[in-house]
């Protein structure tokens, strides 16, 4: 054999068995997450929701939904808030420089008035242009800012907030009516230890909402759309139930989270110049809290729901999918510290380690590891019959990961009532592993290259609002 087909041979093996550690270790999180759901189905009965409801003791929420022109779906985010079942909150909407109607459309469904509000400093934030309070919900407040970005927006959110805990919401969400209720409720559970809480992001695309409620859930009619609620299952419901498990979740999405006032501005609030504010802020919460050998908890509540617009063409997919990998890089980056350092326990020695060779580094041996598994069969350093064997037995067990994550859902959870979406969703499981994990791979590595380059910004999605009839034509731009 020679060199370069012992080279070849070596990396084959090398992917083939970076595969295989990924699909045992989602492997192991299905099982947990099995037992972790099926616990949760039947402590559900007994789960206190009325009583915190009714009680005053349930800690005060400040809901923090930041605006950059959201002109099309601002009005039935803020409403879903304002109606959420919870006995003390206010919303705070800030509308961080939008150039479109944003605030007008605020003004014109809330009435406002300007109020002269005295605010905290404690974070850095940029000025404002002015307050207002809406007539007919006096716990509806709206800040009008110079645009700093979606960090600098919440930070200006939570210097306004009045209790000792923020959620922070994507403008183009929507709650269900109790997911306030439920995410709190580890708080009630455990009010000295618990530091943040995330619930869980579903499509909204293909539902039915009106005057900000979900009143039937469906599958989008976009196919992508579809596969990507297939791929939220996996990744969002089995994988944070899994690094939960170990104490070691990085992820609070910036969609929908819990956070102790107090721990967020003690740590400096969001940090500017990186467009994965959301992943950071909790890496730098585990890091001061570890280095204070404080007892605390960040936790993966899976029953709270935000349902979230997905994209629903490739163009704006790949934006946002470079963008998330763009700012998992800046935050590896900025706590490169913490790696495999046994200070930071089970995130320094197991979750940035993964993250950083699956979640970052893993794109690339996907892309070029076929490409090698080419060559080493070109080659001779690796027989036909053994890749296929491997090639079969690999997408079978992704197929059946998928799978099982749908059937998570549906036992324990049961969003998707229709048969014909419960069937849907089963083939498409089938094929997510043919294609669609490449392409996203792909634009993974395009990140890189974007890292490299130090690219800046947000990039556009086109909106169409989530109170709106299927054929309603592509509403304005904003960022993703």
């Amino acid at each position: 054999m020679s060199v370069v087909q012992a080279i070849l041979g070596l990396l084959s093996w090398f992917a083939l068995a970076y595969f295989a550690f990924l699909a045992g270790l989602y492997t192991w999180f299905t099982l947990v997450a099995w037992r972790t759901l099926a616990a949760l189905r039947r402590a559900r009965a007994y789960a206190p929701l009325d009583e915190i409801y009714a009680s005053p003791f349930a800690p005060g929420v400040s809901m923090l939904l930041p605006a950059y022109n959201e002109e099309a779906g601002v009005v039935a985010s803020a409403t879903s808030l304002l109606a959420l079942r919870y006995p003390r909150h206010e919303v705070i909407v800030i509308n961080d420089g939008s150039t479109d109607g944003t605030l007008q459309q605020l003004q014109e469904a809330f009435d406002l008035v300007p109020v002269r509000e005295a605010l905290r400093s404690r974070i850095p934030a940029k000025p404002l242009h002015g307050a207002y309070v809406s007539r007919r919900h006096r716990n509806l407040w709206v800040l009008d800012k110079e645009n700093g970005g979606k960090a600098d927006a919440l930070n200006a959110g939570i210097n306004a907030a009045s209790h000792p805990y923020f959620c922070a919401v994507d403008a183009d969400a929507i709650l269900e009516d109790d997911s306030l209720l439920r995410i709190v409720k580890p708080v009630i559970d455990d009010p000295d230890g618990l530091v943040a809480a995330a619930g869980i992001i579903r499509i909204a695309n293909g539902a039915t909402i009106s005057g900000g409620r979900m009143l039937d859930f469906r599958l989008p009619r976009s196919r992508l759309a579809t596969m990507q609620v297939v791929e939220y299952f996996r990744a969002f419901l089995v994988g944070r139930i899994g690094w939960d498990s170990l104490g070691a979740l990085l992820v609070v999405s910036g969609a929908f989270g819990l956070f102790r006032r107090s721990a967020v501005e003690e740590v400096g609030g969001y940090a500017l110049g990186t467009v994965g504010e959301d992943i950071e802020l909790v890496v730098r919460l585990q890091a001061r809290l570890r280095e204070r050998h404080a007892k605390f908890r960040i936790a993966f509540v899976p029953e709270p729901t935000c349902w979230t617009e997905a994209p629903e063409d490739l163009k704006t997919l790949s934006t946002q999918r470079r963008r998330w990998q763009r700012g998992l890089g800046e935050t590896l980056w900025r706590h490169r510290r913490m790696m495999a350092n046994p200070r930071y326990g089970a995130v320094g020695l197991l979750a940035l380690p993964y993250f950083l060779v699956a979640e970052f580094l893993g794109s690339v041996i996907e892309v070029f590891g076929i490409f090698i598994v080419v060559a080493a069969v070109a080659t001779g350093a690796v027989t036909v019959s053994a890749l296929l064997a491997y090639t079969a037995v690999s997408m079978l067990i992704w197929i059946l990961l998928s799978f099982s994550a749908i059937l998570l859902e549906e036992y324990a959870i049961r969003r998707y009532v229709h048969g014909r979406d419960i069937a849907k969703m089963v083939l498409y499981s089938l094929s997510e592993s043919i294609g669609y994990r490449q392409l996203n791979a792909f634009w993974r590595c395009q990140a890189m290259v974007d890292l490299a380059r130090r690219r800046k910004g947000w990039g556009t999605m086109p909106r169409r609002g989530l109170e709106r009839p299927t054929e309603a034509p592509p509403g304005r731009m904003t960022r993703v």
